[in-house]
């Protein structure tokens, strides 16, 4: 009887294990289908617009009674600190000898063209640099260092934002990681094939800060787990060897 429990056993697992495959094989090919948002394959720019609860420095050289946070002096203008201003809920910061001042949805460009001609008032030619402390990208799921990644630059990768919390995990799902991006009102989300070679100019997108990056599971580390629970320190195929002794 124990052999026959056993082949009952393995031939059961077997089934289960290609259902499971083919059901994931029709949701991948039907995720595979979905056209693509172009928001993350235009080749027009998305600059960052300054949000509410942003934290900006003002530098302005050779002026730190203008600057706040300044890059140029000698005060350091990280977050920790607190030399910085933030975006309140309507949209102003107060800036030195200006007061109040409306930034919200601004490019930094544009923030940075509106104080020269603001502090040209006091300051021939100013030289004005604008930063945003808390622009950052999320990468969460099955990476081994999900974390929020500062960024000073417009654009990072994907790849380099994966490479940044340490590359993916054992049970990281490649064939849909997912993007999530908010242009004004709307969300956008890409789903990227990270598991195939080619293509890479498509599938390593462009990321912007405030963009949010998620690395599923597959669907047997569910198992792996409910395995471990009940033979901790085994993997699968451990497993199942022990539980094939069990007979």
């Amino acid at each position: 009887m124990k052999p026959l429990l056993t082949l009952l056993l393995l031939t059961e697992l077997f089934f289960v294990s290609c259902r499971t495959s083919n059901i994931l094989a029709g949701e991948l090919k039907s995720e595979q289908n979905a056209t693509s948002d172009s928001v993350f394959y235009s080749s027009i720019p998305h600059p960052y617009h300054i949000r509410k609860d942003d934290k900006i420095t003002i530098s302005v050289w050779g002026q730190d009674n203008l600057s706040v946070g300044s890059t140029y002096g000698i005060y350091n203008s990280n977050e920790v600190y607190g030399k910085w201003l933030m975006v309140d809920a309507s949209g102003n910061i107060e800036i030195p000898k200006i007061g109040r001042f409306r930034v919200e949805n601004m490019t930094i460009i544009q923030l940075k063209d509106s104080l020269r001609i603001l502090f040209g008032e006091w300051v021939k030619t100013p030289i004005v640099d604008i930063k945003v402390l808390n622009r950052s990208i999320i990468v969460l799921g099955e990476v081994h260092d999900p974390q929020t990644i500062g960024v000073d630059k417009e654009r990072t990768s994907l790849l380099e934002a994966l490479a940044i919390c340490k590359g993916v995990d054992f049970y990281a799902n490649l064939k849909s990681i997912k993007v999530f991006r908010q242009v004004g009102e709307n969300v956008h989300v890409a789903s990227i094939d990270l598991s195939k070679s080619g293509d890479y100019r498509l599938k390593n997108i462009t990321l912007y800060p405030g963009d949010v990056v998620i690395v599923p599971s597959k669907r047997y580390k569910a198992f792996d787990k409910r395995i471990s629970t009940i033979i901790p320190f085994t993997t699968t195929l451990s497993a199942a060897a022990i539980l094939l002794g069990l007979f």
